[in-house]
Formats: structure tokens, sequence, C-alpha cells
């Protein structure tokens, strides 16, 4: 039976409001415009995952401190700045089906409120001289950002292997979630090689993350509330696709591969890649690669001691692929 997110941040129900309160503090800014736009911001945040899995691994490693509620607030400043740039640079007009900030208030506002929100989580780190958080969380973004033109690069040439594929998801997605869990436990109090244990754990949770959100383009839109074959319209290469093509002969993976090129604005065409990634197993191999993923992330967890918070991360972990949008 699966658990709903509410009933999973039980646990740290308390945290999570509290967490609340701080960010909208954290957010604040004697300018008046940009105190409108991040209070924008924060009315339309999306599951808050990202604090959930910070205040879990730190209950999961002696409680929440102080230093818990900045390590959640510095990620969420942080991972919100890369959202904002993310939009100017995609020039989208949404954001969790809200107006983008830069739709609102163009894209030099935007650019700014980015660069607002980054100094931001630079300076409550630096004041609280929280170093190894800072250092945690500014690994991750440097990997998103290779991993985001490590993508663009080889999507020009549409020649993204497994193994390539994999590297990017690691640095695009699973990095943020790594460093949410290690953050997490670091501020409790756990040491070097528990830290790294719980990086590890999110890592792998973050690797399943994004190969949902894969499977999720070729899942019936009646159940996600979005369109299919949005990654193939927009050229990506996702793990289904690349499997698929990796089994095809020559003459099915060049007209495949024309369908996804040239001819990406046409649903018949795009339904026609549809059939064919699900008729080569590319979604069975991609279920079963996320499966792999999450059970090695379970592994880690049942090394810890039976705990509230380890059953919710337990749950975290499978809501992560269960999930329908």
């Amino acid at each position: 039976m699966s658990v709903s997110l509410s009933e999973i941040q039980e646990p740290v129900a308390e945290q999570m409001k509290l967490f609340e309160r701080k960010f909208r503090e954290f957010m604040k800014s004697p300018v008046p415009l940009l105190d409108k736009i991040t209070h924008y911001i924060v009315k339309r945040k999306g599951k808050q995952l990202r604090p959930l899995f910070v205040f879990l691994t730190a209950e999961l490693n002696g409680g929440t401190t102080e230093a818990s509620y900045r390590a959640a607030s510095l990620i969420e400043l942080l991972h919100t700045a890369t959202l904002v740039h993310d939009d100017v640079v995609d020039d989208s007009m949404e954001r969790r089906g809200f107006f983008s900030v830069n739709a609102l208030w163009k894209n030099k506002i935007a650019v700014l409120v980015g660069d607002f929100l980054l100094s931001k989580g630079l300076l409550l780190s630096v004041d609280h001289e929280d170093y190894t958080l800072l250092r945690i969380v500014s690994n991750a973004v440097r990997e998103m950002s290779e991993g985001e033109l490590l993508q663009i690069e080889k999507a020009r040439r549409m020649d993204i292997t497994q193994e390539v594929y994999f590297e990017i998801i690691r640095q695009k997605t699973a990095s943020l979630m790594a460093s949410c869990c290690a953050c997490g436990a670091f501020s409790a109090g756990a040491d070097a090689a528990t830290t790294e244990k719980m990086r590890h754990f999110g890592e792998l949770t973050g690797m399943a993350f994004q190969i949902k959100d894969d499977l999720l383009d070729f899942a019936d839109a009646s159940q996600t509330g979005k369109p299919t074959g949005i990654d193939i319209k927009e050229k990506k290469m996702t793990l289904p696709v690349i499997y698929a093509l990796g089994k095809a002969g020559r003459a099915e993976k060049n007209r495949m591969m024309d369908c996804i090129k040239n001819n990406n604005g046409d649903p018949e065409k795009i339904n026609e890649v549809l059939t064919f990634v699900n008729a080569s197993g590319g979604i069975a191999h991609a279920e079963k690669t996320m499966q792999t993923f999450k059970e090695q992330a379970n592994e880690i967890l049942l090394s810890f001691p039976s705990h509230p918070a380890r059953t919710a991360l337990v749950q975290l972990l499978n809501f992560t692929i269960e999930r329908k949008k």
C-alpha cells in the first residue's frame, strides 16, 4: 500500500514547519521588488523533498540541530537559484504550473534574483562557519552545471551511451539529493564515514528518481497530467530511448533517429518512437535499472538501526519511484 508524502513527513513534521518559517526569514530583503519576487517563489514551492531528506537523515544520525535548518535552507536557496537561471536559459514561461520568474519580471531581473539567492546561501553558511556544508552543496552545484553542459554537448550529436547517460543524471539530479543526505547526517554530528554512506544513499536515490522521471514521459497522460513524449520533442536521449536504439538494426535506428532529430514536432512520428521504445524493451529495461538503484539505496538504509526516520526514508525511497508525476 502506497504511503502519502504527508505521512512520510510525520517524524519530522515539526521540523518542516519550523524550516518554512526560518526559510522565509532567510529569503527576506529590504529591496521591495526583491522581497515581492522571493515571496512569490516561496508561495509556489514544490513537494519539499530536499528539506525532507535533510531532516530525516539528520534524525537518523542523532537529531536535528540548528545546522540542519541552515543546511536545508542552503540547499533550497542554491537549488532555487539554479531553477530560476534554468528557466532563463530554457526560455521557459512556467515552473510547477505557475508563471516562472522570467515570465513575470523578464530575464534581467530573473538572473539577478538567481544571483541574490546564490549569495544568500553562501552568506548563510559563511556567517555561521558551516564550511563543510558549504563545500558539500557547492560541489553539487558544480556537478549540476557540468552535467547540464555534458548533456548539451552530447545532445548535439545524439551519441549518448548508457554510461554517459548515467554520468549525466548522476551530476544533474543525483548530486543534489546526495548533498541533502550528506548535509543532514553531518549537521547531526555524524562522522565522515557515516556522512559518506548517507551521501551514497542519496546519490542512488537520485539516480532512481531521475529514471522514474524519464519513464513518466512514456506514461499515460491521464495519470501524469502531462502530455507524453516531451523529452523526445526536446531531443533528450533518456534511458528507455538509448536502450531501444542500441537494440535496433541500422535501418530502424536511422529511421527512429530521423524522427527524433527532424520530425520531433510531428505527433505521429513521436507516437512511432514511443511505440518503438516500448516494443524494444526500453521501458522494461529502465524500470529494471531503476529498481536496482532503489534496492542498493535500501540496503544502505537497512544497515542503520531501526528508527522512525529510517522507516520514513524507506517510504520516501519508494515514493520517488512510485509517484505518478
